[in-house]
């Protein structure tokens, strides 16, 4: 990593000309600490609790996402790969299918190695596009603030690629994640300074803006020019479960990821696995995760009580919201973003029950929408804040009681 440094130090000059030795500063600062080890870590007072940095902390996070990230490329190259062969279709003319052929790789939907190779080839442009769009953002208020870039942005970036259909044209991409940083962090100072998660917000805004490239049938099994495929949560929106048990998706299917789905949602064991990780690691608050399951389980169960004879999302039960759309995901890496959600213990389990009380009505009650997390959670964040302020009121009022 000794030329980078040396990259850094002949900018110098160039920064020094133009009155920016901050801006310059604070870029050597933040490729110090993310690519080495620097030795002025916390060890002491203040940090008397724990000496975990930002880095580490969005290191653990991507180590916990890791899962999703490839059980989610094989899935793509796996849909990909059984509409070319499984259907008897032509190898694509893309650059896609060119690089595999020559290569050698292949388009076998048995081969582990040809899946996610393929899938591969989709997740990688979103995420070089995220990371240069997005970066450019963090760079440019960096700069005209004076502040450090952190490493905050990276964990937003593999999020929000992940969530992105892997059909999602690049240019959209790039508008998606300039909104998510700039409007849903920047404006309000940046990081640790943001109401609403930055890769729900970019994603919800692709959804509300260009729909057609961010639902329907066409956007999940590539190519998406010759094969269709709806997700098994818009199947259930249209049949229940058994229209999805019919279109030969089992429940664990389901669980384990083959399914048409974002990049990184498909597998719900996956996203447990990570989540796992996350409350181990002390980096997610089991308290949100629970509260999120068991407010779905709950309005789950009443739904199952009422009943429809009109809509069969009434009746599905809460172990097939676990593992459709994106729930176990939103669940584990959104519902827990520590800047976005509640920081007091009651405060998160109501903020989690609130997450999964939403999602079901969301899904069952707005058939046009049947992916309810991200809005459930987007809805969260704006009153996080105002959940702590009534449990921090009632611990005063509790306390003060205990003085009299």
């Amino acid at each position: 990593m000794r030329p980078l440094r040396k990259f850094l130090d002949k900018l110098e000059p160039l920064f020094a000309k133009g009155g920016r030795l901050e801006s310059y500063q604070a870029l050597y600062e933040m490729v110090d600490t993310l690519f080495y080890s620097p030795p002025d870590v916390a060890r002491h007072a203040p940090h008397v609790r724990d000496a975990i940095g930002l880095k580490r902390v969005m290191g653990l996070v991507v180590v916990a996402v890791a899962p999703c990230a490839f059980a989610g490329m094989w899935d793509i190259g796996y849909q990909a790969n059984l509409a070319i062969q499984g259907l008897g279709l032509s190898v694509p003319s893309n650059w896609r299918g060119t690089l595999i052929t020559a290569l050698g790789v292949g388009f076998d939907p048995d081969s582990i190695g040809a899946n996610l190779f393929h899938g591969l080839l989709y997740f990688l442009p979103i995420y070089v596009v995220t990371l240069l769009a997005g970066g450019f953002w963090e760079i440019l208020f960096a700069g005209i603030r004076n502040h450090e870039i952190n490493e905050g942005f990276f964990v937003t970036s593999i999020l929000y690629a992940l969530i992105l259909p892997a059909t999602t044209p690049l240019w959209q991409v790039a508008l998606g994640i300039s909104f998510g940083v700039v409007i849903a962090k920047e404006v309000f100072g940046g990081t640790g300074k943001n109401f609403m998660n930055p890769a729900l917000a970019a994603r919800a805004f692709l959804y509300f803006a260009y729909p057609v490239e961010m639902s329907g049938e066409s956007v999940w099994v590539p190519p998406v020019d010759v094969v269709t495929g709806a997700t098994p949560l818009a199947i259930g929106t249209e049949s229940g479960v058994i229209g999805i048990i019919d279109s030969g998706v089992t429940w664990l299917e389901a669980f384990l990821g083959p399914i048409q789905g974002s990049l990184g949602e498909t597998s719900a064991l996956a996203c447990l696995l990570g989540g796992v990780f996350l409350v181990y690691t002390g980096i997610a608050s089991w308290r949100i995760i629970a509260g999120v399951f068991i407010g779905m389980v709950a309005t789950t169960l009443v739904f199952n009580a009422v009943g429809s004879d009109t809509n069969p999302m009434f009746v599905m039960p809460w172990y097939w919201h676990l593992v459709l759309g994106g729930f176990a995901f939103g669940m584990v890496f959104m519902a827990t973003d520590p800047v976005t959600a509640c920081v007091t213990d009651a405060g998160r389990w109501i903020f989690g029950l609130l997450i999964g009380l939403l999602t079901v009505v969301i899904r069952v009650v707005n058939i046009a929408f049947p992916e309810g997390i991200m809005l459930a959670i987007l809805f969260a964040n704006i009153f996080a804040p105002t959940i702590d302020h009534f449990v921090a009121q009632a611990n005063i009022r509790r306390r003060t009681r205990r003085s009299v």
